[in-house]
């Protein structure tokens, strides 16, 4: 009988596997393998193309790029969310489930019609932003906002947060609500003020949860794609200012048609993300003293 339940059992997931197998174990390992080609030729050159890539500029400032504009997103992201996350829960107050849905509402909408939205907003030329100062005198003349670097980047962090910090919000409000109240209490009976209480009960028992928010936070801010896609046209321009990881990566496979490199830049890419959420989950969440290694 256990036998016949457990064939059954594999009948249930025999779907699921033959999914991941065809369209996720595959294209994973064949891309491993035409990363190792030439692509002119699609001979075999093994390690060449990863060699190439550990000294292009154009991919290190790609990365350097994402990682500025993520940075630029997390921080106010994890802080704005974690305040927001204890006004709602500590402080009870009214209305706090239309302020999450509220919050979580530019979440809903795609990145690329957000891109849009605000490089039409921003056009030098014909961008309403421009228009509306040029008609109250504050300028003299219009002002070609996606032409500085600086501005660009914080642009498309600001984007990010605005897009982000609701959900974040939602699932710190989670971790925060899941503290048992005992633990609360006996703060308070022990005389602990509320900074008291965030610093020492609040933070260390929502560890975990800041670290999902953290680690999922990177995957998603290392593959940022839409807003540069849709700001800059693929370009990346000003400067290359805005061509993230995945955006050299489309325009290298995709527009240039190397597909050999441009599945180089993809592993690049995997083993960034891969070494940096190793080193998130050492940082945010340590071994305790006496914990089995």
């Amino acid at each position: 009988m256990a036998k016949k339940r457990a064939r059954y059992g594999f009948l249930f997931v025999l779907p699921y596997i033959i999914v991941f197998l065809i369209f996720q174990l595959y294209p994973i390992i064949y891309t491993f393998f035409l990363s190792m080609e030439d692509g002119a030729t699609a001979g075999f050159i093994g390690l060449k193309n990863y060699q190439r890539l550990a000294v292009d500029e154009v991919f290190w400032k790609s990365v350097g790029n994402t990682w500025i504009i993520w940075l630029g997103c997390i921080i106010p992201q994890i802080i704005s969310a974690l305040v927001l996350a204890v006004l709602l829960c500590q402080y009870k107050l009214k209305g706090a489930n239309v302020f999450q849905a509220m919050f979580y509402l530019p979440n809903l909408v795609t990145a690329a019609s957000i891109g849009i939205l605000f490089s039409v907003l921003l056009d030098w030329q014909t961008g309403t932003v421009n228009k509306i100062l040029l008609s109250m005198n504050l300028i003299n003349e219009p002002v070609k906002w996606m032409g500085n670097p600086v501005f660009a980047r914080g642009l498309t962090s600001l984007i990010q947060w605005w897009m982000w910090f609701g959900h974040s919000t939602i699932i710190l409000t989670a971790g925060i609500k899941a503290i048992s109240t005992d633990v609360i209490e006996a703060a308070v009976v022990d005389g602990s003020n509320s900074r008291q209480r965030f610093f020492y009960i609040t933070m260390p028992l929502i560890r975990p949860t800041l670290l999902y928010v953290a680690v999922t936070s990177l995957i998603g801010g290392m593959q940022i794609f839409d807003i540069p896609m849709a700001l800059t046209g693929g370009t990346g321009e000003p400067q290359k200012s805005l061509m993230t990881m995945v955006l050299y990566l489309y325009n290298t496979a995709f527009k240039n048609k190397n597909y050999a490199y441009g599945a180089t830049v993809s592993y690049g890419l995997f083993i960034i993300i891969l070494i940096v959420s190793v080193l998130f989950f050492r940082v945010l969440n340590p071994k305790q003293e006496g914990e089995e290694s």
